[in-house]
C-alpha cells in the first residue's frame, strides 16, 4: 500500500486505516485521495475484513487539503478544477459506501476536509481537546464537495451553526452538532473505539452490509445528483474574485481584504 496511508488488520478481521503523512497533518493530496479510495474498495472486497477504523498519524487527525494541491487549484482551469473535486468526491463517496463499519479514531484536530471524512465514519469518537472546523469561508470558497456528507450528518440546523462562519469549535461541540459521538480523553481513546468495534464482531457480516446500505436508501441523498452539484457549486466559486484573494492572503500569510 502506499506510504499516504497504512492498513494493520488484526487477526478478528479489524482492519486499523492510517492516514500517514503527519509531517503535512494528514493533509489531503491528490495521491491519498487516490490511495483512500483504493483502500476502500480493497477492504470492502476482502471478506477477511469485518470492521475497518479510520485515523491518523501523529497530533493531526487531517488537517483539509494539502498545500501543494491547493496551489494547483489556483493555477488550474474549470474542467481540472471539475476533475480534483470530483477526485475528493470519489474518495468520500467510497469510504461512505464502504460495505463494513467505519469507526472514526479522530485522535487529533480536523479541518475541511477532515470533516468530511469524519462525517462518512459510521461514528467517530474524538479526542477532547482537539479542535475543529470548516475553514473555507475564509479563503473565499466553500465546503462544497463535503457539503453532502456534513449535512447529511449534521442536519441543516446544526450545519447552518458552522457551515459558513469557519469558526473553530471543540470535541464537545463537535458532540453536539453530531459529528463525534462522544469525546473521550486521548488516554481513553483506544478503548472507547474497541468498545464501538466489539459488537459488529458477533453480527452477520452480509447483514451489517446490507443494514449500512439500507441507511442510505432511506435517508433519500442521492449521491451522483449531489456530488455534481457540489462540485459545480465548487468551481463556480473558484472562478469569482474572493476565491483570487482569500488564497492569495493566505499563502501571503496576511489577511484578505474583507477582514475587519
Amino acid at each position: 500500500m502506499a506510504q499516504t496511508i497504512t492498513i494493520e488488520t488484526d487477526a478478528r478481521g479489524v482492519a486499523t486505516l492510517t492516514l500517514n503523512r503527519p509531517d503535512k497533518r494528514n493533509a489531503l493530496s491528490s495521491d491519498m485521495m487516490d490511495d483512500l479510495t483504493a483502500a476502500a474498495a480493497d477492504l470492502g472486497a476482502d471478506p477477511a475484513v469485518r470492521v475497518v477504523v479510520l485515523t491518523g498519524a501523529g497530533d493531526t487527525f487531517c488537517a483539509g487539503g494539502d498545500l501543494d494541491w491547493m496551489r494547483a487549484q489556483v493555477a488550474a482551469d474549470d474542467d481540472t478544477r471539475a476533475a480534483e473535486a470530483h477526485r475528493l468526491a470519489g474518495m468520500l463517496r467510497a469510504l461512505n459506501e464502504l460495505p463494513k463499519p467505519l469507526i472514526g479514531a479522530v485522535q487529533g484536530q480536523a479541518f475541511g476536509g477532515g470533516i468530511g471524512m469524519m462525517s462518512v465514519c459510521d461514528v467517530a469518537i474524538g479526542s477532547t481537546g482537539a479542535r475543529f472546523g470548516l475553514t473555507e469561508t475564509r479563503l473565499g470558497l466553500i465546503p462544497a464537495t463535503i457539503g453532502p456528507y456534513v449535512v447529511a450528518r449534521m442536519g441543516q440546523a446544526m450545519a447552518r451553526r458552522v457551515f459558513m462562519s469557519a469558526r473553530l469549535f471543540d470535541a464537545e461541540e463537535a458532540v453536539q452538532l453530531g459529528l463525534l459521538a462522544r469525546a473521550v480523553p486521548a488516554d481513553d481513546l483506544a478503548a472507547a473505539v474497541e468498545a464501538e468495534v466489539i459488537p459488529y464482531l458477533s453480527c452477520a457480516p452480509g447483514a451489517v452490509a446490507e443494514a449500512k446500505a439500507l441507511i442510505r436508501d432511506l435517508g433519500g441523498l442521492s449521491a451522483e445528483a449531489a456530488i455534481d452539484h457540489s462540485v459545480w457549486a465548487l468551481v463556480a466559486r473558484w472562478q469569482g474574485d474572493e476565491a483570487a484573494e482569500g488564497i492569495a492572503a493566505f499563502f501571503a500569510k496576511r489577511k484578505p481584504g474583507w477582514v475587519r
